[in-house]
């Protein structure tokens, strides 16, 4: 699966002050890791987000959300944000919300 890769720049310029970033591919896109842990991603022309229970229930409410379902499974606590919801006030609120939940966790 190709993956935006213009999104994915704009990530990695709203994420370059952040300590420990390192990206990989996976998931057929792209993701982000803050310290080992993953915190966003970017899988086709969306976003994907990692946050606690509380954050993702909340998020979901949003208007452009929806559950990460990569496998048929939905993946708790994972939500994708439509991409033309990704306007440059957006991204860097979802990218602060996916890097304070991944700072959160121990590093690996």
């Amino acid at each position: 699966m190709a993956f935006d890769q213009a999104l994915a720049e704009r990530i990695r310029d709203g994420l370059g002050a952040v300590d420990g970033v390192t990206d990989r591919k996976m998931f057929g896109g792209i993701t982000f890791m803050v310290h080992g842990n993953l915190a966003v991603g970017v899988m086709g022309d969306d976003l994907i987000v990692r946050l606690g229970a509380e954050a993702a229930e909340r998020a979901l409410a949003e208007p452009g959300t929806r559950v990460f379902d990569f496998t048929g499974r939905p993946m708790r606590n994972w939500i994708v944000v439509d991409g033309e919801r990704l306007d440059d006030d957006g991204l860097t609120r979802w990218l602060r919300a996916g890097v304070d939940f991944a700072s959160d966790l121990p590093p690996k």
